[in-house]
């Protein structure tokens, strides 16, 4: 499907050296805040608190925001999930000598932000059901505040999901370059993987400029950028191999510059699809939502950049050729092997 033709090739890799030198300083900043200003990890990761309550109205986010930072929780999301009346707050890992669990005194200021009260319910004496729970009430006695879960995330449960979303990332860059060189040719492979780790090396550069949260989602998103990115590769490697095969009398230059041109329709329909149901999420998708779609988005934005001016000109630098796709047909001998 196309939505357009180009009948002239555009000379991308003419101007391949200027937008690489883009590329590369763009790089050495990413890594440079990563290593000077580093991620700011969500609570999955450095462990912690996770609270839920509930409403039986649409909650102030930002007042019990505010409450949060005022208890000395600061960058401390707040966020609502699922319907109006649900908030998550995710709490920082606090230290062992404290006189109370941080969610209860948590939920104590949520409780006064209502005005209610605690109240220490009873419960069934033979059961234990219901022993020993808090629960918020008002004057009328009804319940402004709901506990509904509170979860404690150890920092050593952090470390492993550190650890297993490396893993993770490093199982599928190996992946990746095991097929292409497999499908095409190493060199396609290691361009492929550099443009790559470019994406997600600048993903990770945007959020620690922007101090953004990195949680479970955004890692998710990086590793799909992963795929995608890899994906617009191999479609326009395909094309340069069904180049070499087709356009004999073309210079190397002139067949990655017709790949990417014949692409193009294809590219954006491809990419402008999926940017639009990114950027509903962006939009609509709320707090829970927000970093999934942002970094989805920078992924998206580089990920063509990538393996149109990265991408084809480290494989155009490597030296690729026609003899490394198509393997040149044997003469066959009129002898037959006879010796004469």
């Amino acid at each position: 499907m196309e939505l357009f033709r180009i009948k002239k090739d555009i000379p991308f890799m003419r101007h391949a050296l200027i937008f690489n030198v883009i590329s590369a300083l763009t790089f050495v900043a990413a890594v440079f805040f990563l290593l000077h200003k580093g991620l700011h990890f969500s609570v999955e990761f450095t462990g912690g608190t996770v609270m839920e309550v509930t409403y039986p109205k649409a909650a102030n986010v930002d007042g019990i925001r505010k409450m949060v930072e005022h208890l000395g929780f600061d960058d401390s999301p707040v966020q609502t999930f699922g319907k109006a009346q649900d908030v998550v707050i995710r709490l920082p890992e606090t230290k062992k000598d404290a006189k109370a669990p941080v969610s209860d005194v948590v939920f104590e200021a949520l409780c006064k932000m209502e005005n209610g009260s605690l109240t220490k319910l009873a419960g069934n004496a033979e059961s234990g059901a219901g022993s020993g729970k808090m629960v918020c009430q008002d004057a009328a006695q009804n319940e402004p505040v709901k506990l509904q879960r509170v979860e404690l995330v150890g920092a050593q449960v952090g470390d492993e999901l550190a650890h297993d979303g490396l893993m993770a990332l490093l199982f599928v860059i190996l992946g990746v370059m095991i097929y292409l060189a497999i499908r095409f040719e190493w060199k396609f492979a290691v361009a492929a993987i550099v443009a790559n780790l470019h994406d997600v090396i600048i993903i990770l550069g945007f959020f620690a400029f922007f101090g953004w949260e990195f949680n479970l989602s955004v890692l998710a998103a990086v590793l799909a950028v992963l795929g995608y990115s890899v994906n617009e590769s191999v479609v326009i490697f395909d094309r340069i191999r069904e180049n070499f095969r087709k356009q004999r009398k073309m210079s190397v230059t002139e067949v990655i510059d017709n790949a990417i041109t014949s692409t193009i329709s294809r590219t954006i329909i491809t990419h402008g699809c999926t940017q639009m149901m990114v950027l509903s999420m962006l939009l609509i998708g709320g707090p829970t939502l927000h970093y999934f779609a942002v970094a989805l988005t920078i992924g998206i934005c580089f990920g063509i950049y990538s393996s149109v001016f990265v991408a084809a000109a480290i494989a155009m630098w490597l030296g690729v050729k026609r003899e490394d796709l198509i393997k040149p047909v044997k003469e066959k001998d009129d002898t037959d092997g006879a010796v004469v």
